[in-house]
């Protein structure tokens, strides 16, 4: 593709500070142009865990650092024949596992808006690629967070999809029944309209699924809040130490959602307060489920039929053990020796299936004020519940600033429920706080993805979204 004057040079130097992509090949591009579409000619990127043919399959992995992707993933394929074009893949946590893209074993992405800090995860190369303004927008995947809350970090807008608004074909799995394909964008215009393109029912996923019309939400102006101070309290009763300080807001996200309170009565919104109280086990249910179904979906990845091979081995097994021993990194070989622990016969009803029964008590939980999948609207006329996204802005490395791996994963307590719940859930910033941004996160019925954005884009358009310094924007998308 031809590509804007100046912008290669941008890119080389936002990459050498940021280091979003693994792979950048913008000659690979095979989008055909249409003059119907918001999004024909506009560049965009791909997390490295989702497939296009000829383009890098890492997943942020050694163990698939040689991987060509021998077709396209249904989401992708989709936003090619409305004129976008790939350009490149983006750096990612091994699999998806982790909220900082620390974790990933090919490279380090740093946040745009101050180097010595982290993007986030698992989608962070996305995220930090689209506010650095190298691409208008990427795609993510996003299992308990991992859009929306380096979304929140780089101050873009990330969408998690409903669970099975837009097909997974194509996304390497990590656990499926939490696993969507989203957007990350620098509009939410832009944001509805590449959501508007890639969802729909695919043969080649038969987990998709024909949106049902809602009712009686379309027009609501009653948004549902869920308390930080509550959400903090019912957790200390429970928990303490590391597990109940992880989930209390730090000062300026309090701001932060404070004004976005504040900016949403504005707009003319009236805001109730909602409480979930199976929420304060979200934590703890989502990565028993997670690791348990990561352990069966990793178990492919044996050196034997693609991957990275050892040098030489005595027998099958020994192959095997080599293979995932040298490919897979820390955090994969912990979640996956978790899951299979928590699968152990005599196991399973202890750990697993308490976990799915914690996961239907916090569906129920939303449904009390959204709705299920089966109904319009429940008893409820709430159109979205506001919530925040993690605890604390774009965290550092260092030891004073650093979370640790055990804060990261009781962090995720605000963005696991709605892939517990398989909501679609919507992050955009707020404010910038101490020199970095700071956003919130609305959750919305099933298939109400179209709410979610006409709130957003009422707010974008009031309080138009900050953008990192030496930003600049190449192509008009909204």
């Amino acid at each position: 593709m031809t590509l804007p004057g100046g912008y290669i040079e941008y890119f080389k130097d936002w990459e050498e500070k940021i280091g979003a992509f693994i792979e950048f090949a913008p000659e690979k591009g095979r989008g055909v142009p249409k003059t119907d579409s918001l999004l024909s000619g506009l560049p965009f990127a791909v997390k490295d865990n989702i497939a296009v043919k000829g383009f890098s399959l890492t997943c942020g992995s050694k163990l698939l650092a040689d991987f060509i992707s021998p077709y396209t993933a249904s989401a992708v394929k989709k936003l090619e024949e409305a004129g976008a074009l790939v350009i490149g893949k983006t750096n990612l946590d091994e699999f998806g596992m982790g909220s900082s893209t620390d974790n990933s074993a090919i490279k380090r992405t740093n946040n745009p808006w101050d180097t010595s800090r982290v993007a986030g995860g698992s989608s962070g190369g996305s995220a930090a690629a689209v506010a650095a303004g190298l691409v208008p927008f990427a795609l993510g995947s996003d299992t308990g967070g991992s859009i929306r809350q380096p979304a929140s970090f780089c101050g873009v807008v990330g969408l998690k999809p409903t669970w099975g608004a837009v097909s997974r074909y194509g996304l390497v799995a990590y656990a499926s029944s939490l696993d969507t394909v989203g957007v990350v964008s620098g509009s939410v215009k832009l944001c509805r309209a590449v959501f508007d393109c890639m969802k729909g029912i695919d043969p080649m996923d038969q987990t998709t699924i024909a949106p049902k019309k809602l009712s009686n939400v379309e027009g609501s102006n009653v948004i549902g809040v869920l308390s930080p101070s509550a959400v903090a309290a019912a957790i200390a009763d429970d928990f303490s130490g590391e597990a109940a300080q992880a989930v209390i807001l730090e000062p300026e996200v309090k701001k932060a959602f404070e004004t976005a309170k504040e900016n949403l009565k504005k707009l003319g919104y009236k805001l109730v307060e909602v409480e979930i109280s199976s929420l304060k086990y979200g934590v703890p249910a989502y990565y028993t489920i997670a690791a348990a179904e990561a352990s069966a979906n990793l178990a492919r990845f044996d050196g034997i039929r693609y991957g990275k091979r050892p040098d030489w081995a005595e027998n099958p097994d020994e192959l095997i053990d080599k293979s995932r021993d040298e490919g897979f990194g820390n955090e994969v070989k912990l979640r996956i020796l978790l899951g299979t622990f928590v699968l152990r016969s005599g196991f399973q009803d202890r750990y697993y299936l308490r976990a799915q029964r914690i996961r239907a008590g916090i569906r129920r939980g939303f449904e009390k004020y959204l709705g299920s999948f089966s109904e319009n609207g429940g008893g409820s006329n709430i159109s979205a519940i506001l919530m925040p996204v993690f605890p604390t802005r774009a965290f550092g490395r260092g030891a004073k600033d650093a979370l640790s791996s055990f804060e990261q994963k009781a962090a995720d307590l605000y963005t696991c429920c709605a892939n517990l719940a398989g909501l679609p859930a919507l992050a955009f910033p707020v404010s910038v706080e101490g020199g970095l941004p700071a956003g919130v996160q609305l959750l919305g019925r099933p298939f109400g993805e179209a709410t979610l954005f006409s709130i957003a884009e009422k707010y974008e358009a009031a309080h138009p979204f900050p953008r990192p310094p030496g930003f600049k924007r190449f192509w008009e998308y909204a």
